[in-house]
């Protein structure tokens, strides 16, 4: 019986135990998190607008866990010794026979003044934060931003930040009080949505100026307030900041011998083994691998990525080479709350169809059939 240990309980962990159950017999999987649940985040932009509740996207795993035969260990990772073998938690060591990390990123608070902003995907509390907020302001300014870790470009969350600027731009229209707010989007890159592709940028940019929400752009942020942005060029009002900043790795991985990026992901090759460890594989956002550019920080690149370790690990407990590849692709729906746009990039291709209500309803029913196999 091999011993596989899953850090973290999101996308790409849960990706790992379909493909590892659904390809091998002789396995015992422990998956260490806090807590047995996930938090569906992609319809985290949903809330502000009461279009859903904390509870209808936290979803406990505890009787998914034992449908899968998986023990959980409710805990922190906090080190890694003995090459991978062993994992140091704030709840005890875990052995194993081999290791995949699907703990996610952190976001980098180093701005002066970020203490004034909210990271919506930090967690469901953020986006309750937002909604909060909004029912009580009666007007005034609202800049939405984001930013990447300059030694790790492609550590960035940029697709959520559009939807909750459309998203929100929508719901104060919707409730009449549009006209009562001043709405803003800055970022560091002077063409935001770089990694959606050339045509994406163009209609981000356009939507915008449609919407009146004026831009701040290709200016190095300096600084928050609690009712101000400061750029290297401007200076504008914001009495509430939402903002998502640049990712790094997890303070763990100090306490580890794990290879790390100049940006301080755990470095792994395409076949996401982390190089110089036997049987150890990284998934999702706390990885830096080869591709693209554009490489996206996103759950179906998590997927992608968990279904190939998975793999390459049983293949190594086989004996045999890994051989399996992840497959490079972005795929989202950037949605404003009645209807969205279809973003589709490859190795070879890049797809994007305007807004429709139809993408909307598919996002929506994604989220159902996605959730339906843990609840």
């Amino acid at each position: 019986m091999n011993k596989v240990t899953i850090v973290g309980s999101g996308f790409a962990a849960l990706t790992a135990i379909k493909t590892l159950n659904a390809n091998a017999d002789n396995i015992e999987i422990t998956v260490v998190s806090p807590k047995a649940e996930m938090q569906y985040l992609p319809s985290s932009i949903w809330i502000p607008s009461g279009k859903r509740k904390p509870e209808d996207i936290i979803i406990p795993l505890s009787n998914y866990f034992n449908r899968m035969k998986v023990k959980h260990h409710a805990a922190k990772a906090t080190g890694l010794s003995n090459q991978g073998r062993t994992l140091h938690t704030d709840n005890g060591d875990i052995e194993n026979d081999g290791l995949i990390i699907c703990s996610g990123g952190r976001f980098l608070k180093k701005l002066p003044g970020i203490e004034n902003a909210i990271t919506p995907c930090e967690g469901v509390d953020a986006s309750v934060k937002i909604r909060d907020r909004l029912r009580e302001m009666e007007g005034g300014d609202i800049a939405f931003g984001f930013a990447s870790n300059p030694k790790e470009p492609s550590a960035m969350r940029g697709g959520p930040m559009f939807e909750f600027l459309f998203g929100i731009d929508h719901q104060l229209r919707t409730e009449g009080r549009r006209d009562k707010f001043n709405i803003s989007f800055f970022t560091p890159a002077p063409s935001p949505g770089q990694r959606l592709g050339p045509k994406a940028v163009k209609g981000m940019v356009s939507e915008m100026k449609k919407r009146n929400i004026k831009t701040y752009l290709g200016s190095k942020l300096k600084k928050f307030s609690a009712d101000s942005v400061e750029t290297e060029t401007d200076t504008f009002a914001a009495d509430m900041i939402i903002f998502m900043p640049g990712m790094t790795g997890n303070n763990w991985f100090s306490n580890t011998e794990l290879p790390r990026s100049e940006g301080g992901m755990i470095k792994a090759n395409e076949k996401c083994q982390v190089e110089g460890f036997k049987n150890t594989y990284v998934a999702g956002d706390s990885g830096s691998f080869p591709g693209p550019d554009w490489l996206p920080k996103q759950a179906h690149m998590a997927d992608l990525q968990a279904a190939a370790a998975a793999k390459n690990l049983i293949a190594e407990f086989k004996g045999n080479a890994p051989t399996e590849e992840f497959k490079v692709e972005l795929m989202c729906i950037i949605d404003s709350q009645n209807k969205g746009m279809l973003v589709v990039r490859t190795m070879k291709n890049n797809i994007v169809l305007p807004s429709f209500r139809l993408f909307h309803w598919l996002k929506r029913f994604f989220e159902w059939w996605y959730l339906r196999q843990y609840r």
